[in-house]
Order: C-alpha cells, then structure tokens, then sequence
C-alpha cells in the first residue's frame, strides 16, 4: 500500500513538474522530441499502422454486434446483453492529430501546457489516418460512438467544434462527449462504468493504457508497465486497439524511478534504461 501511494506520488509530481526543463532561451530538450513527432508527421508507416489498425477493428465489429456476450470493458456488469451496443475511443492522437501543437512545442522550446488551450480552441486538429472511415462505419451499424477524453471540461465547445468540423458521427441529442471535470482525476474508469451502465460496449479504442485500464494498474514503473499490457493478451487486436503514439505519454514518466532535477539528470535516467 505504502509503495502505492508513494508511486501515485511520484506520478503527480513528474506530472505537474516535467516541463521545467522546457525553455525559450535553451530549447536542447524539447527538441528531443523531434524525431517522434516527424514520424507522426511524415511517415508512411505510421499511417499504415494506424490505417491497420482500424481496419482491423472495424472487420471485428459485426462479430461483436453479432454476441450478445461480448463485452469490451473491465467495468461493464452483469446483465448486458438485451443494451443497445456502443464504442469507446479517445481522441486526442486517437481521432485527432495534435502534432502540429507538438512541433510548435519544439520550435518555442516550451511543453505542455504551454500553448494547448489556444491549440485546442483553433480547432484545427486533423483526424488519425483511418478512425474516420471506421467510425462512420459504426455508426452506419447503428452503435452508438462515445468520446472518452481528459481533455478538460472548458474545452467542450472548442472539442465538440473540431469533431463536427471533420465531419465526424457526432451524435448532437445526447451526451457522447465525456471530458475531464476534475484537474486531479486522470482515472476514466468511472466514466466507462457510466457508459457501460446503459450500453454493451464492443470495442476500446486509445493510445495510452489509462484508455484501457485504471490509473492504479497503468501508473507503475516501465519494467511492470510492460507486464500490464501482457496481462491482457488475450483483448488487444481482438477487444482492446491501441493507437500507436511515440511523441508522448506515462510511457516516458514510467522511465524515472526519481524526479530528475536537471536536464542532464533526465537524459542520464534516459540512457541507464537503454538496452545495448
């Protein structure tokens, strides 16, 4: 328990605290991402892999509608079967492609937060090669689509803008869109189970394991990171599809067993979890 709470800890310091190291004036460790964000941006492998992936989920879908046993998420209860089916998918590097925003970080020398809420509300993000064919394919079979984000609630309208902007399923009558109310609570947990309250829900669809998973789970050290995502063989490609994301993520706070206090220190963490 007490290892627990001292890793949620060190989880919300490295939060709040890893861009300290971002700066107008020495712009050396932001660029470091450079190379993962021209991936995202250039690559044709990178679209493949993400056109790969939804069509893969989209050719599991009518399988799924079809078995009224088949479920989706951890939190879905008992007694699902006669629900109306629906989805999960998150959306930012999943629907929406924010890497414009990410190249701008490295060109000001400064990271998130900085610029995102003026990034967010130009509503300019484009959609992730794929997700729009895939779900206006869902919504042709009449499941219902739900936005899981934690992007926060004063960015609804500018979100809700971009979404409708692309032409996206975007269903106006009811509540699709959950956001993030609570600054604190990155944990999606409970919103599934509210989703899964009054649907079936077939498939998850993210780019980080917190889209599939609770924060307690997915909020551990890389080496049991990786056992996370062993531990569910059995959903990914089939139940669970995760969107590949190089840029950012827990994956690079997991690499810390401390909170560096200098550049040079984060870097040094960087190469001792290197394998070679």
């Amino acid at each position: 328990m007490m290892k627990s709470l001292i890793l949620c800890f060190l989880n919300l310091l490295i939060i709040f605290n890893i861009n300290i190291f971002a700066s107008e004036n020495d712009k050396s460790f932001q660029e470091q991402s450079m190379l993962s964000v021209l991936y995202v941006q250039t690559s044709a492998e990178f679209e493949a892999n993400n056109i790969q992936t939804y069509n893969s989920a989209k050719d599991i879908l009518d399988f799924a509608l079809s078995d009224d046993s088949w479920t989706a998420v951890l939190e879905q209860k008992s007694n699902y079967a006669d629900k109306p089916p629906a989805i999960i998918i998150d959306i930012d590097e999943t629907v929406l492609d924010n890497s414009k925003f990410q190249g701008r970080t490295i060109i000001s020398g400064l990271s998130y937060p900085n610029g995102w809420i003026e990034w967010v509300n130009e509503a300019n993000a484009t959609p992730v090669a794929g997700v729009k064919d895939f779900l206006e394919y869902t919504d042709e079979k009449g499941i219902k689509i739900f936005y899981l984000t934690n992007r926060l609630e004063s960015l609804r309208d500018a979100t809700q803008k971009n979404l409708i902007k692309l032409n996206l399923p975007f269903d106006t009558k009811e509540k699709i869109l959950f956001m993030r109310e609570d600054p604190d609570e990155r944990d999606k947990t409970s919103r599934r189970e509210l989703i899964a309250e009054k649907y079936r829900v077939l498939l998850l669809i993210g780019d980080q394991l917190t889209d599939f998973v609770s924060t307690d789970e997915a909020y551990v050290f890389h080496k049991e990171r990786k056992k996370v995502a062993k531990k569910y063989d059995q959903m990914w490609g089939k139940k669970w599809f995760m969107i590949t994301n190089p840029t950012y993520g827990r994956w690079e706070y997991s690499l810390y067993d401390q909170f560096p206090e200098s550049e040079e220190e984060a870097i040094k963490y960087r190469k001792e979890v290197l394998k070679r």
